[in-house]
């Protein structure tokens, strides 16, 4: 199977502490880490891990954090394909507390790639699964060249603006930056599917078909939650890319979600097989 991500990569800067500090407050870290994050990265390092493969692509900031962002990510097993622009990486510093929630202070403007990029877009033709998580209109339409297209409503506008009909929508019953409504996209998505957190979600077909699935119980102990919202996201593209009934991709998308929660940062616990 051939899988792609069509996004962003931030990198970030975790910090372990008790609680989030209150206004005016000091907190002290227990444990600290720097690594490449970001919904696109961490759904595109899921991804070599389910299909065995995946390329990433994507923009860069043309300074030293981001040229490490691409390296590292190619050390996990992720072919990057990726434009450098004349500005500052993107980052974030990323507070883990007590019960592993994190709470993310992001800096600077999300980059994505652009139709007009020097990439290869070309290849999408060609691939069982795209997820788009960030990118320009015309970076939209060429994703949608893939048999199989996912996106998160977190770039519903761009979405929008491109009208690509995507296989399935990503969205959050909570979360307001993420939210969709019938009617914001045209043509509407053939699958719709909301994330509830601990308490699962639900998914609508576009023929009307409802249903819901409920939390996998975690693998193990919690260390913290940054990246499982994008593991989940990537389980979800690889299962309707590899012709799963929408319910079994959305349990592997829940198996993909608690895994990631139980390791340091956003790769370290993620599922490693698809079985």
């Amino acid at each position: 199977m051939q899988a792609a991500v069509v996004g962003h990569v931030e990198w970030i800067e975790f910090g372990r502490v008790d609680h989030v500090p209150a206004p005016g407050e000091i907190v002290h870290v227990s444990d600290s880490w720097q690594e490449p994050g970001g919904g696109g990265a961490v759904a595109a390092v899921q991804l070599v891990k389910l299909a065995g493969n995946a390329t990433l692509y994507t923009a860069l900031g043309d300074d030293e954090i981001g040229h490490r962002a691409k390296r590292e990510l190619e050390a996990l097993g992720l072919r990057v394909e990726a434009v450098f622009r004349p500005e500052a990486q993107r980052r974030a510093f990323v507070h883990v507390d007590a019960a592993g929630e994190r709470t993310i202070t992001v800096i600077g403007d999300r980059l994505g790639p652009r139709a007009e990029d020097p990439l290869p877009w070309d290849e999408l033709a060609d691939t069982d699964a795209v997820y788009f998580t960030a990118g320009d209109t015309g970076a939209a339409r060429a994703a949608r060249a893939a048999h199989t297209l996912v996106a998160s409503a977190r770039g519903i506008e761009t979405l929008a603006e491109a009208r690509v009909e995507l296989d399935a929508l990503l969205a959050s019953g909570k979360d307001p930056g993420e939210r969709y409504t019938p009617g914001d996209l045209e043509p509407p998505p053939r699958l719709v599917v909301r994330t509830a957190g601990a308490s699962g979600g639900e998914y609508e077909t576009r023929d009307g078909e409802r249903g819901r699935w409920g939390a996998t119980p975690l693998p193990g102990p919690v260390s913290d939650m940054y990246g499982c919202g994008d593991s989940f996201a990537a389980g979800v593209t690889y299962g309707l890319g590899a012709g799963l009934p929408i319910g079994e991709a959305l349990e592997l998308g829940a198996r993909c979600g608690a895994a990631c929660a139980t390791g340091r940062g956003p790769y370290a616990g993620q599922l490693r097989s698809a079985s």
